[in-house]
């Protein structure tokens, strides 16, 4: 598959440990690349750089084999961008600056905008200095995505929506990928990004800590159940069987187990000797998969449920 964009050992200095160090990592074409961490950790600056905003002090980006900071120009050209932090020129009207905006890239067919500003439930007829956030991200998506650019680098693009617009926002994310849209979007919600992406990276203290994909994460080889039973005896019995034993909940019956998807059936042949209360599955999540990372800690341990 074509590289459309690359990041090569990037690095941007603030100081006091501040900024994006050693940063690698490519977005294939047709793909949507999440890239997550809390706020601080990087992500602002590494989309800003690739939009030719920030000059690396070191490393390099590219777009489509042109360079992020020479190249910025011909970039923008073919990239629909929302920044983290919107600050719109001066304009009446919400219509008024996407009309703008439609002219300077000689956007004459507005029906894709329209359709956006349905599903976003958008009015762009209101003040643009006086809108609402949520009201400022809608204007910012339709002005990003209304060219029906091959690119796309959202930064935070749900900052503002409620859970209804966000939902809404998915949605139209996917028509983009149905598309064959390059999409690299960073985020904060977990679930958001796991919704949408096919593979994600961490960024924590300005350096990249895992890129996953995430049908690995949410196909994980390894299952983990709770299981409860009925009676102390059924508990006991079952600890000394040959499972292996994630955790122990002695004064409920209870106990989490991991099983490999080799061993499912054996599993459950296992199971119909016991008096079970309940049994249910503890899905692996990107959330889950990210706190470890965070704390440090290896795929194999307990701290994953």
């Amino acid at each position: 598959m074509k590289t459309v964009i690359r990041v090569d050992h990037f690095l941007k200095d603030y100081g006091n440990g501040r900024g994006v160090f050693d940063a690698s990592f490519e977005v294939m074409q047709g793909e949507t690349f999440g890239f997550v961490g809390i706020n601080g950790a990087g992500k602002t600056t590494t989309l800003r750089s690739i939009m030719g905003f920030i000059r690396p002090d070191g490393g390099s980006a590219s777009v489509n084999g042109l360079d992020c900071w020479r190249d910025s120009a011909k970039i923008k050209k073919t990239v629909g961008y929302i920044p983290g932090e919107i600050a719109f020129p001066d304009s009446p009207t919400g219509t008024a600056f996407l009309k703008r905006q439609a002219d300077l890239m000689r956007l004459t067919d507005m029906s894709y905008a329209e359709h956006m500003i349905s599903m976003l439930q958008l009015d762009p007829t209101a003040n643009l200095k006086r809108m609402s956030k949520g009201m400022k991200q809608k204007t910012a998506i339709v002005a990003a995505l209304m060219c029906d650019p091959d690119i796309l680098i959202l930064d935070e693009p749900t900052t503002g929506l409620d859970p209804l617009m966000r939902a809404s926002f998915v949605e139209l994310l996917e028509e983009e990928k149905k598309k064959g849209k390059t999409i690299l979007m960073s985020s904060h919600m977990f679930d958001e990004v796991e919704d949408t992406c096919d593979r994600v990276a961490l960024i924590k203290d300005g350096r990249i800590s895992s890129i996953v994909s995430v049908e690995e994460i949410k196909h994980h080889k390894d299952k983990t159940y709770k299981i409860e039973f009925h009676t102390k005896e059924s508990y006991e019995s079952f600890i000394t069987s040959k499972i292996e034993l994630e955790r122990l909940k002695p004064e409920l019956h209870q106990v989490i187990v991991k099983v490999c998807d080799g061993d499912i059936n054996s599993f459950f042949k296992l199971l119909k000797n016991y008096d079970v209360k309940f049994l249910s599955e503890i899905k692996h999540t990107l959330d889950n998969y990210f706190k470890k990372q965070y704390k440090g800690e290896s795929d194999d341990e307990s701290s994953i449920i």
